[in-house]
Parts: structure tokens; C-alpha cells; sequence
């Protein structure tokens, strides 16, 4: 018995399901079987082209969606049974991933009541756009890990009604096939959760739905809108006397009852009989002691709830003027204040340029960080008659090291500071409005080594672009001057991605240059301020964003692989800076034991790398700094196969990983308990990615980089790099602590 059957059904529509049987043939699984239920010759013929194990089962013309997927369930003999339909997709290594978490499933029952429905997340590719990341991220993550009762957990309602987002375990399916097999799949994926006993997540996007253009459709008839009410009132009816999901379903009622009426070009006829049904249903299944919500949308609930269809289309017109006019006193606001913004940045932009005057920003203006940091204090070291202003956005102001002086985004003297540097110095872009003067220089540092694509190769990668604008993307790299780099392998990308008429500077990253000038003594203090007992191992956790991902969520339970390590050893958790930090971190309820601790808003990073024994990470370019120091890094790497198709990378890094691979929690730990991470093939996996990847960093990177940009040095004049194999990296914590 395998542990998953994906039973694609449907037909052929637009030839997607050629797509979809090549990527399931492209990694066949061996506890998974494929069962194609395929409706109409032009299907049969495609899939009977495809791998001999693929099942086919034929069905004629006509036949309907629920009748395919009964007709391939009827085939199927796995324990959990995943419905595909046949225009969708699924990323890379999904089936695996869904079968790993469902045999996790199968072990854990603990409880007597098992998990019927493994909830996935998705990403959505339109006829305009590919792989657009879903929304449900969030209540996926809040979920957890950890199996659940519907009770317990009503807000998953809320999740997309998509069956494709449905895992069902093969007896909870054949138990309430009759209920579950409609043609209206919405009901069908969120009847699912009213019927399973318990629920799970996979917080991961599994499932690809793919929109057809809904010209390439036939039109909706009346009937069809009128069965989004009836469908609410059936969920409704099923939830019983659950009080919990049945609110949660009369809200969303009302939200897409509401919606379709706003949003949807309806004939007055169609119209008028569509709000008569949302008004009764609305009063029917209003549960006792609901509240509207309050503004605008609790008008719109209200008038529904009357069934005054006249006074709601008036309430639509004098919203749509008010918008109109409130549209129109903004756009006046902001074109007053452009003009003047503009006029006192080109009075600026008429001045000499200040010869020793230099701008520093990183990270969209978070503050002083990264190799613009490094940079600056070198410069101070240097160049000390250099005056050196940071652009901070208001918020992080306060943060700033004492005497740092700055400005603000937006701001008078921010436009005029910007117009008259001679250096302006960025780890990503300036904004477009920058003008480039002739004899100022721009110096990008970039902020880590590529291995997920950037700039213009994400053109192929929509859900990772998210629409970047391409075009003003090489109007901005256009200014570049200079473009530093660490390793000959981003060189080349850098050169590809950001194809213009810079100057590669291949001198390192002098973010980098600490791993080799700090000291036992500051490896020392770094782990006192970070509260790491004497004797302890300290592994940082240090995992990237996912473009497929609404938020951060913790890829490993966290808890469990503390205990499982022992009590000496702790877990430094650094969350990307992407999702943010503080009490709306995901972290902030794991146990202050001191064996997790929380830094995801610890910086500078460089410190918790002096400070950490060991990194485990995924893709993220912490990884290559981190190699710098010769210590041991793991790659956890349970999604390669989606995060490379989402994403798109430079490298295989399952084949040049810079230590051990763990594709599991379990190969994780026992990697970590087993010495594993430390052993001679780690080691050597080490040595071969240092000599690639860290290749110019030797600690006098911000040196060589101010003396060529800010002191006009010849490149003979600089320090030379000095070869990975006589580098002294800084000394260990076990060395430091000796």
C-alpha cells in the first residue's frame, strides 16, 4: 500500500496536464502512485504517454469533475489521496514532501482520533502571472505543526477552498465520499474540515493553482451565482451547533456575498434576485449576538441584512464619488509636494560637488549595517577629513550609534545632501529620483553572494520578481560606478544580473574583514552579551525568506530539537530581516531556557558568527560569510526542490554544500548529536567551498575598497589578497574560551 496516491482528473484543458504528468514523471517517488482520471481522448492520449506506472482511467467527454475524482479514488489504493486537477501544478519534490509529512501523520497518532485532512499551502499562477504567493501563510503558520480538532482551530475555514490544498486520508474519504463528491469544489474543501475529526498543516506551497482566463470560459450562468448563497447555507447547515466555525463561516458569507455584488457586472434582473437571496441568508444564519464589523463595512452588512437594494446601489454611488474626490485632493497633495521637492533638489543639484562629502545606506535605510558600515569605518580610520552622512529612515533613527550623523528620507536636507555627495555608497539601490552628476561616484556593495537569482534572471521567475520593474531596475544599475565583490562566482553573476559599465572591484566583502581581525577576546564578549554559558555549543539557526511564504515560520520544531541536543547546548534563532522582529515574532513563545534564544533583531550578525560554534541554515547567504571562519556549516534543506523552482538558483547546492546535508529534522539531529557536523567529510566539503566562495575575503577588504574609491589608489598599490590557505581566521569559541 503506498502512502499517497495524486489522482489527477479533469480534462486536458488549454494542454496543462502535459505539464503536469512531465514534473511528476521528472521525480518519480516510490511511495506514491499516480492515478490519472482522464476525461475525453485528447487526456487518454496524454497520459498514456507518460510513464508505464501512471494508471489511466478513461472517462468520456462531459464527464464532470466530482465523477473523475470518484472514478480515480475508486482506483486508488494509497493511504492518503491528494486530487490535482489536471489545468493545475505542483512545485518541485511536492509529493515527496507531502508523503514525508503524512507518514509523520500516520506515527503520531497519539490520540485515538485521527488526522483526516492534511491542509497544504499554494502559490497561484494566472494567464498574466506565475506563482504568486497565497495569503494563507499566515494561518497555516499560527496553526503550527502540531494536529488539530476543527474546534480548536476554526479560523482554517478561512483558508482558500481549494480541494488541491486538501490531503485526505484514504478512509476518511471512502467514509463520506457521497457528501464530498459535488461538482462545487469550494464547498467540497471546506465541507472536508467541517466532517475530519482532526487536521494538520503543512506550511509549505504544495499545490498550484492555475486561473484560466475566464474569457477562455463559457459564461457564468444566473444559477451559478446564485450557488455561492446556497453553498454558504449547506456549509452553514453542516457546522451545525459549533458555534466557533459556524461564525466564522457566516462572516465569510457575508464578506463574498457582499463582494460578488460590488465587484461582479451583474444585470439589474440577476442583480436584484442575487441581493434578495444574500439578504435572507444574512438574516437566516446570523448567530446570536454577532456584531458587524464597524466603518463602511458594517453600512454594507447592514443594508444587506434590510434587503435594501435601491439604498445599497445609492450607498455604492456616493462611495464611488467620495473616493473620486478624495483620489483627486491626494494626487493635488502629493503633486505640490513633488514640485517643491523637486525644485529644491534640482537648486541642489546646481551646486558643486562637496569632494568630502559621503552618503551611507543599507538595507532600504535601516541603519548603519553590512558592507556600507565597514566601509565607513575604515573611511573614519583613512580618510578622517571624509564628512560621512547616513540616510536612516525615522523609525530607526533613534538607533543610531551616538554622533552618527544623518538624515531622513524625504527631507530638505536629504535631497540636498544626496545632490552635492561626492560618494554615495549603498548596499541596494538609491531611489530612481537620484540623479547621477557626472563627478559623483556611486559604490555598490552589494549585501551576500548569490546563489537564488537576482536582477534580470528573475525575469523568468515572476513570483519572485513580484513585479519589479525591469527597465528602471537598469536605469538604476546604470549609476553604478563601482560594484564589489567576494568571490569570482558573484563577479559573473553580478555581470549578468546587472549587465552595465561599472567597475567590478574583486576585494572582498569588507563586512567579512572581522573574521580575521577579531580576537579570543571578542569572541568572548560576543557570547557573554549574548548570555551563552561557559562550555556551551552554540549553533546559530539562520534560515532565508521563501518568496511562497507569507511569513517566517519556523521550519523546524524548535522546542524539540533543544531537547534532543541536551542541555549544553543552545540555539541561537535569527529570523530574516525580511519578516521583521520583536513581540509579532513567530519565536517570541518558545522557551527562555537559555538553551533558544530569539536574535532575530540582534545586530550586527557578524557577532553572533564569532559567537556561534556551528550555522545551520538553508539557502541564505549567511552561509558564505560564515565559511570564512572555517567552522562547521549544516544545510537544512527540506524544500530545495520547491525554493529552487520558485526561486531559481546559480548552483546545485545539494551538490556543493559547504558541510553535511539534512533534508529531514531527524537527519538534522542526528547529524548535530552525532559528531557528524564536525567530521573529516564536513571538513573537506568546507575546504572546497572556502577556496570558491571566499575566494577575496582576508580581512583588508574596506581597506583596499577606500583606498581605490576614496583615496584615488592605483590597483598596484593595494594590499594584495592573501590566498584561502594561509588566511588565519578569528579563533573559535572553543579555542577562545580555552
Amino acid at each position: 500500500m503506498p502512502q499517497l496516491s495524486v489522482i489527477v482528473y479533469g480534462p486536458n484543458a488549454q494542454g496543462h496536464l502535459t505539464e503536469l504528468l512531465d514534473s511528476l514523471e521528472a521525480r518519480p517517488l516510490p511511495d506514491a502512485e499516480v492515478i490519472v482520471a482522464a476525461v475525453g481522448e485528447w487526456a487518454r492520449e496524454t497520459a498514456e504517454g507518460h510513464a508505464p506506472e501512471t494508471i489511466v482511467v478513461t472517462l468520456p467527454d462531459g464527464t464532470g469533475d466530482a465523477a473523475a475524482r470518484a472514478a480515480g479514488a475508486a482506483r486508488a489504493s494509497g493511504r492518503w489521496l491528494h486530487f490535482v486537477h489536471a489545468k493545475d501544478g505542483l512545485p518541485a519534490g511536492t509529493p515527496r514532501l507531502i508523503a514525508e509529512r503524512a507518514a509523520e501523520l500516520d506515527g503520531s497518532d497519539t490520540t485515538g482520533t485521527p488526522v483526516d485532512v492534511l491542509l497544504l499551502d499554494h502559490v497561484t499562477t494566472t494567464w498574466q502571472t506565475a506563482a504568486a504567493p497565497s495569503r494563507d501563510g499566515r494561518l497555516l503558520a499560527g496553526a503550527g505543526r502540531a494536529d488539530l480538532a476543527l474546534d480548536d482551530a476554526a479560523d482554517l475555514l478561512r483558508l482558500t477552498p481549494l480541494l488541491g490544498t486538501r490531503v485526505l486520508r484514504a478512509a476518511f474519504w471512502h467514509a463520506h465520499e457521497e457528501q464530498l463528491t459535488t461538482e462545487d469544489e469550494p464547498y467540497a474543501a471546506r465541507a472536508a474540515l467541517l466532517h475530519a475529526g482532526r487536521v494538520a498543516c503543512l506550511n509549505q506551497a504544495a499545490y498550484e493553482n492555475r486561473v484560466l482566463r475566464p474569457e477562455s470560459l463559457p459564461p457564468l450562468a444566473p444559477e451559478d451565482r446564485f450557488a455561492l448563497v446556497d453553498r454558504y447555507e449547506s456549509l452553514l447547515a453542516l457546522a451545525g451547533d459549533r458555534r466557533t466555525a459556524r461564525a466564522v463561516l457566516y462572516d465569510l458569507m457575508v464578506r463574498d456575498l457582499v463582494r460578488t455584488f460590488a465587484g461582479e457586472n451583474l444585470p439589474d434582473a440577476v442583480a436584484r434576485e442575487f441581493f434578495r437571496r444574500a439578504s435572507q441568508a444574512a438574516v437566516r444564519w446570523r448567530p446570536e449576538g454577532h456584531r458587524r464589523p464597524a466603518g463602511l463595512e458594517g453600512v454594507r452588512h447592514a443594508l444587506l441584512e434590510e434587503g435594501a437594494y435601491t439604498k445599497y446601489r445609492a450607498f455604492q454611488a456616493g462611495n464611488r464619488a467620495r473616493r473620486a474626490a478624495r483620489k483627486a485632493v491626494r494626487t493635488r497633495k502629493r503633486q505640490v509636494g513633488a514640485k517643491l521637492r523637486d525644485q529644491q533638489y534640482h537648486r541642489a543639484l546646481g551646486r558643486p560637488v562637496d569632494p568630502n562629502l559621503a552618503v551611507f545606506t543599507a538595507y532600504w535605510d535601516r541603519g548603519v549595517a553590512c558592507n556600507p558600515a565597514a566601509i565607513a569605518a575604515k573611511l573614519a580610520e583613512l580618510a578622517p577629513h571624509i564628512h560621512r552622512v547616513w540616510v536612516v529612515g525615522k523609525d530607526n533613527a533613534a538607533l543610531l550609534p551616538p554622533g552618527t550623523d544623518h538624515v531622513v528620507p524625504g527631507t530638505r536636507r536629504y535631497w540636498e545632501t544626496l545632490a552635492t555627495a561626492k560618494y554615495l555608497t549603498n548596499n541596494v539601490n538609491f531611489p530612481n529620483a537620484v540623479v547621477k552628476r557626472p563627478d559623483a561616484i556611486h559604490l555598490q556593495t552589494h549585501h551576500g553572494t548569490p546563489l537564488k537569482r537576482m536582477g534580470l534572471d528573475q525575469m523568468d521567475h515572476p513570483a519572485a520578481a513580484k513585479g519589479l520593474d525591469f527597465a528602471a531596475l537598469l536605469a538604476r544599475i546604470d549609476k553604478w560606478d563601482y560594484s564589489v565583490s567576494a568571490n569570482s562566482h558573484s563577479t559573473r553573476m553580478w555581470e549578468r544580473a546587472y549587465p552595465a559599465r561599472y567597475t567590478s572591484l574583486d576585494y572582498g566583502y569588507p563586512r567579512n574583514d572581522v573574521f580575521h581581525t577579531a580576537t579570543a577576546a571578542d569572541v568572548r564578549a560576543a557570547r557573554e552579551r549574548l548570555g551563552i554559558a561557559p562550555g556551551r555549543t552554540a549553533v546559530l539557526y539562520a534560515p532565508t525568506h521563501r518568496d511562497y511564504e507569507a511569513g517566517f515560520t519556523p521550519r523546524l520544531d524548535l522546542a524539540a530539537l533543544a531537547d534532543r541536543l541536551g542541555e549544553d547546548t543552545v540555539l541561537l534563532v535569527r529570523a530574516h530581516y525580511f519578516y521583521g522582529g520583536g513581540s509579532a515574532s513567530p519565536l517570541t513563545g518558545l522557551r527562555r531556557s537559555g538553551r533558544i534564544i530569539d536574535v532575530s533583531s540582534y545586530d550586527p550578525v557578524e557577532e553572533l558568527c564569532l559567537a556561534a560554534d556551528a550555522l545551520v541554515t538553508d539557502y541564505s547567504s549567511i552561509m558564505f560569510d560564515y565559511a570564512n571562519l572555517d567552522r562547521p556549516v549544516i544545510v537544512y534543506a527540506d524544500d530545495w526542490e520547491t525554493y529552487r523552482t520558485t526561486r531559481g538558483v546559480y548552483f546545485d547546492l545539494m551538490a556543493e554544500a559547504p558541510g553535511h546535508v539534512a533534508r529531514t529534522q531527524e537527519e538534522l539531529t542526528e547529524i548535530l548529536t552525532s559528531g557528524a557536523w564536525r567530521d573529516e567529510s564536513a571538513a573537506k566539503s568546507r575546504a572546497a567551498f572556502r577556496r570558491r566562495f571566499c575566494e577575496f575575503d582576508d580581512g583588508r577588504a574596506a581597506e583596499r575598497v577606500v583606498r581605490r574609491v576614496f583615496l584615488g589608489e592605483p590597483e598596484e598599490a593595494l594590499p594584495p589578497v592573501i590566498p584561502v590557505d594561509e588566511r588565519t581566521p578569528a579563533p573559535t569559541p572553543e579555542e577562545a574560551t580555552a
